[in-house]
């Protein structure tokens, strides 16, 4: 949107003059129910360091009735244009604002999202205000380092639970007046509102602090909440963080809400934790999806210390906020006795790390504490690098400096900088303290540098497979063309693992070695002279440093017989995150990586892992197979699929996936009969419950074969008449191959913007079907011809849902990668169009690479 950027300079600027001491905000959600607008009335207090000083305060609305500053009206048309309202002539000292607006209701998920459930026929609010969207309900110096109190008083209908940062009082004629709040930044403000079904309890700490908690989601979802487990997860992440952070809970209360098209997985809003409402599960799922909700929970606790109780100065530091979020959340779950998932950090290798080595080979790739010029950069910085590249570089940082230490340096920063603002010195300042080491090259080498390395090993043996040289070689491969900056070799911290056969023919470590890897391009490791050659040598065992790892060749070779032969987790994960990484960069042939998967998937017990490469097999033979092998590619997985669900034990988390892996992929007619049956249930697997959300992906894929059209759809909404069958009705619309089928699908998304973010995104991901590359040929140059458009007049989310998911990811082919630098070239686009753009042509890019690799390998 035009008008709502602000620069770092400009809040520099304002937070030099500026004071903020408390934010009374009055809004009337009496007419919700017709959607539209509200009145909304902010009065804010603050002190203005020089006398006749001129600044401004925020507001995105459709209309202003009134400005009173220091008791005098301003004249509107004069002082609100482009969401800022100009106020001039302050006083030296304190200052008293008055504005009174018509704020908007939104179905992008960004401000104050209404949303009426179908079930019921309710409306449903919540906020959503990071990174800049507190000002779409409330004028507000929308920066986090202007921290004030805030007192919200809310009119709402009848019969509502109206939920804020403050603990909920008992309404007055339709009235919350809620206390005010600590000191806080704008962007963890929260309000949440309508008949919201709960349930409560309270946490009990050591010290006896009693916190109320609350759970709260719509009615239609009651049935399937299970508040227990979640209040049991939130318990343990309590004792835990109180007892690592020396640090009491720092709100009133503590409220996880569940709610209904949310775009993230959750936001940390100081004592009202928003979640998105897919986390209550209506139907099966595996329990990797269960530890999945229990990292989520665990990261927004963890937040309430560290980025709600301290907070990042500029959005330069988000990365801070997030990987210490992320690297503490798992770190609890790896950690708190009776935990259902002690293999979270294999987890973490899988899913996180995966990430951030993607995004860290990117042209957007970025050091971690990025450049953020302005609100525009941070926008599109929630990325794999600011969350989970952050994380593992903490979990290094932790290795390098101590557990011990590292947590006594968090509390000392705690007690430091509590209800204020800080920068990543602050807390570097506090970890130098507490574990002696100087880590400011540390800092520069990892947080300000962009890439990754990669290590591999050297070795010798003599005659009796001895080892006679040991060394680790780091390379630093180019920046992707168009990145900033340079590649550079860093200091790791690393573990070596020795693996060997055992007598039941499983891989056992026989040996650990830590040690820190040098910034150098060669690292003798004498400590290893003499010992036996393993049958694998795996660097950076136990998951420490950040690095791209590869094999030694008889390692390899004994990997691919073997994967699955590993007794523990992680190091399973990190051989097959090491064999994905190697298809993705052409070093490895797809078919040979669907090779080592149908050797090895069906021994692995990891649940998470399963699922990962299940995405990533179908992934690879879609993109990164040659085109004329692909065919021979998915019909040897579908096959492998339907005989692992086949021989899968009745009910388990691994006959599911099995399911929904097969279904996905099933396109033989066979298949597609087996499907319908299953759906009719004319046919049945043992165990094997097809409810709810199993059915829909049975049907999404008859309709994307051409099996299923309207009538059936219309059929299976109208057993399961709610948001989430509506959402699933459309992808499954969207995804019939008809070009009247696509049509109304690219008309409804990009040449309309009526829909709500939740149904856009279903609609998008019916659009875009692997096997219907000719049908959607010829949105190529429609994607081209409106984009530019569509980012000029949509909000931030539903430009990047646009802008990322209809690009021609299937197109892989030189033209694609020609007619994306035209439109580069043409429009010019901002940068964070450019970096949405950029991001997807480099994966045009990095298929066509892989498919030559997979061909060559024929």
């Amino acid at each position: 949107m035009p008008g709502t950027n602000l620069t770092r300079e400009e809040a520099q600027q304002r937070a030099k003059l500026l004071t903020v001491d408390a934010y009374e905000v009055d809004l009337d959600l009496t007419g919700a129910r017709e959607g539209g607008t509200y009145r909304s009335v902010t009065t804010v207090r603050f002190d203005s360091a020089e006398a006749g000083a001129e600044t401004f305060i925020d507001l995105v609305a459709p209309a202003v009735h009134e400005v009173v500053l220091n008791g005098h009206s301003l004249d509107v048309a004069a002082v609100f244009r482009d969401s800022r309202i100009a106020l001039a002539h302050l006083k030296q000292g304190a200052n008293e604002l008055t504005v009174v607006a018509d704020c908007a209701y939104t179905n992008t998920g960004e401000g104050l999202h209404r949303f009426v459930d179908p079930v019921d026929g309710e409306v449903y609010l919540y906020t959503q205000f990071e990174v800049p969207d507190a000002r779409r309900v409330f004028a507000s110096f929308e920066q986090p380092d202007l921290k004030a109190t805030f007192r919200f008083t809310v009119k709402a209908p009848e019969g509502w639970t109206v939920n804020s940062n403050s603990p909920t009082p008992e309404p007055k004629d339709g009235v919350w007046e809620f206390a005010p709040t600590p000191r806080i930044s704008t962007y963890i403000t929260a309000l949440i509102a309508g008949p919201y079904h709960s349930v409560h309890s309270t946490y009990e700490g050591k010290n006896g602090q009693v916190v109320p908690l609350g759970i709260y989601c719509r009615p239609s979802l009651a049935e399937y909440l299970d508040a227990d487990h979640i209040f049991d997860v939130t318990r343990q992440g309590f004792d835990w963080f109180q007892e690592k952070f020396d640090y009491d809970y720092p709100f009133a209360k503590y409220d996880q809400l569940f709610v209904p098209e949310f775009n993230a997985g959750a936001m940390e809003n100081a004592g009202a934790v928003t979640i998105r409402d897919q986390y209550v599960f209506r139907s099966k799922v595996t329990d990797a999806a269960y530890e999945r909700r229990a990292e989520t929970i665990l990261h927004e606790l963890a937040h309430m210390w560290f980025g709600d109780l301290v907070t990042m100065e500029w959005w330069n530091d988000l990365w801070l906020n997030e990987s210490f979020a992320t690297f503490t959340s798992v770190a609890c779950q790896a950690s708190v006795e009776g935990t259902r998932w002690p293999n979270a950090w294999t987890t973490f290798a899988n899913a996180e790390k995966t990430w951030a080595y993607r995004q860290d080979q990117l042209p957007s790739t970025h050091p971690i504490m990025a450049d953020i010029n302005d609100l525009e950069d941070v926008l599109v910085n929630f990325d794999g690098i600011t969350y989970a590249k952050g994380a593992s570089v903490l979990k290094q940082l932790v290795a390098y400096v101590g557990q011990d230490e590292f947590f006594q340096g968090v509390q000392a920063y705690f007690k430091r900088h509590a209800y204020g603002n800080t920068r990543l010195a602050d807390l570097l300042g506090a970890l130098e303290e507490t574990s002696g080491r100087d880590l400011k090259a540390w800092s520069k080498a990892w947080l300000e540098t962009a890439g990754i390395n990669i290590l591999r090993p050297e070795l010798e043996t003599d005659e009796n497979g001895a080892l006679t040289a040991f060394a680790v070689r780091q390379e630093a491969p180019a920046l992707p063309a168009g990145a900033k900056g340079e590649a550079v070799l860093r200091p790791h911290r690393i573990a070596i693992g020795f693996y060997d056969l055992d007598e039941a023919g499983k891989l056992v470590r026989t040996e650990r070695l830590e040690l820190d890897i040098e910034a150098a391009e060669l690292t003798a490791v004498p400590q290893l002279i003499g010992r036996q050659r393993p049958a694998v040598v795996l660097l950076n065992d136990d998951d420490l440093s950040y690095a791209k790892v590869r094999l030694d060749e008889v390692s390899l070779q004994n990997v691919t017989e073997h994967l699955g032969d590993f007794t523990e987790s992680l190091p399973r994960a990190l051989c097959w995150a090491s064999a994905w990484d190697m298809t993705r960069d052409g070093e490895l042939a797809t078919r040979d990586y669907l090779a080592l998967v149908l050797s090895g998937i069906a021994k692995e017990t990891d649940i998470g892992v399963v699922q990962s490469l299940h995405s990533q097999t179908k992934l690879a033979i879609e993109l990164y197979a040659a085109p004329e092998w692909r065919a021979e590619g998915l019909a040897r997985w579908g096959a492998f699929a339907l005989e692992q669900l086949r021989a899968a034990k009745a009910g388990s988390d691994h006959q599911l996936a099995w399911a929904r892996a097969f279904a996905a992929t099933a396109r033989e007619d066979a298949d597609l009969d087996l499907l319908t049956a299953l759906l009719d249930g004319s046919a049945s697997v043992e165990g094997l419950a097809v409810d709810a959300e199993l059915r829909w992906s049975l049907v999404q894929r008859l309709a994307a074969t051409g099996r299923f059209d309207e009538p059936e759809i219309a059929a299976e909404l109208e057993r399961d008449r709610t948001a989430a069958g509506e959402r699933h009705a459309a992808t499954a619309r969207a995804a019939r191959p008809t070009e009247a089928a696509k049509a109304e699908a690219w008309a409804s998304v990009v040449e309309s913007d009526a829909l709500a973010n939740a149904v856009q995104e279903a609609v998008i991901g019916g659009f875009v079907q692997t096997d219907q590359r000719e049908l959607l040929a010829p949105y190529t140059a429609k994607y081209f011809a409106s984009i530019k458009q569509v980012s000029e007049t949509r909000s931030h989310e539903m430009v990047q849902q646009i802008v990322v998911g209809l690009y021609p990811t299937l197109q892989v082919s030189q033209e694609t990668l020609d007619a994306t630098d035209a439109w580069i070239a043409e429009h010019q686009p901002v940068p964070a169009l450019r970096r949405m753009v950029t991001e997807c042509r480099a994966g045009i890019e990095r298929a066509l690479k892989a498919q030559a690799a997979d061909a060559a390998a024929a």
